[in-house]
């Protein structure tokens, strides 16, 4: 009688998502964790001083107790908490892919680097169980969105992800009015941190307003536990202007963008090209000071979320 062909042992599945040890024990420990973006060392900020800007945030993060979770796409895999040599690695690699939510699967099968959005950090931030998250800007309604349609992914995944998201208020170059309308019909709150002013990212102050302020990273906290109580899905939004001396000149901002607009139209520059056009045209306009308030938010940002990282640590250990 023929024996039977012996069995081969069933082919191991590939990781979906890697969580760095460090961030999974500390998540596991209820210490503060701080997820960040990878998009601003990929596309962001230009070379070298991307890697150092993303190497410092980290630093910042670890010398306040707090253990960072840099998000991003390695080889094909979606990784929360990239190491020193991964973040160099994609600092330092022309042509990656800016990863949104919709990307994730593409990059993951075709084994890519890439670079995660809010939309794609704020969704593995949750999956790892990190619960708060620092960018610099957000994404949000584009001028002419009434025809284009066109709407940051951010938007529908922030109404769809539980996560706290510190941000120095939507990217200027967006319709604010619009954006702030789409969170108030998505059901996320939008709370000003110490101002009822919202930012407008190179700017304290966009001209308009929010109904909230949390004056303390304890009070932020408490929203946080507030919404999970309710199990309520949709992310809170924390807007953290920057330093009115460290923005840009309002009325100056007002005439770059105006020239920026028209720069686009005359170059038949639409869609998802508009954005880097944009930034790359007020970076060049403002002779790289503009680059200068980008850092100086990320710092204020990166800053404010492990001060509520921590605060959220604190309440869950002593029962608040």
């Amino acid at each position: 009688m023929t024996a039977p062909p012996a069995r081969r042992p069933a082919a191991r599945s590939p990781q979906a998502v890697h969580v760095a040890e460090e961030v999974e024990r500390a998540v596991a420990e209820g210490r503060p964790v701080l997820a960040l973006e990878s998009t601003i060392f990929t596309h962001g900020l230009p070379r070298p001083r991307n890697l150092a800007v993303a190497l410092e945030a980290e630093r910042q993060l670890r010398a306040a107790g707090v253990v960072p979770a840099t998000i991003g796409v390695h080889a094909g895999v979606p990784t929360v908490g990239l190491s020193t040599e991964q973040i160099t690695e994609l600092a330092a690699t022309d042509g990656l892919d800016k990863v949104s939510l919709r990307d994730l699967p593409v990059v993951a099968a075709l084994g890519r680097h890439g670079g995660t959005t809010v939309a794609a950090t704020a969704f593995l931030a949750h999956r790892a169980g990190v619960r708060v998250f620092s960018t610099g800007g957000l994404g949000g309604v584009h001028f002419g969105a009434s025809e284009s349609f066109d709407e940051s992914a951010d938007l529908t995944t922030l109404a769809a992800t539980p996560v706290t998201v510190i941000s120095a208020g939507v990217k200027s170059i967006l319709d604010i009015r619009a954006t702030l309308e789409r969170f108030e019909t998505l059901n996320i709150p939008v709370l000003g941190y110490r101002t009822l002013r919202y930012p407008g990212f190179y700017v304290t102050d966009s001209g308009h307003t929010v109904n909230f302020s949390v004056d303390s990273p304890e009070q932020a906290a408490a929203v946080i536990e507030a919404r999970d109580r309710l199990d309520l899905p949709q992310a809170v939004l924390i807007a953290n202007p920057v330093h009115p001396d460290k923005q840009l000149p309002p009325e100056e901002l007002d005439g770059i963008l105006a020239r920026a607009w028209a720069e686009a139209e005359r170059k038949g520059v639409t869609g998802n090209a508009s954005t880097p056009f944009l930034l790359d045209f007020i970076q060049r306009d403002t002779g790289g000071r503009s680059l200068e308030v980008n850092v100086e938010v990320y710092r204020g940002n990166v800053r404010l979320g492990g001060e509520i990282a921590t605060a959220l640590a604190a309440a869950a250990t002593t029962g608040a």
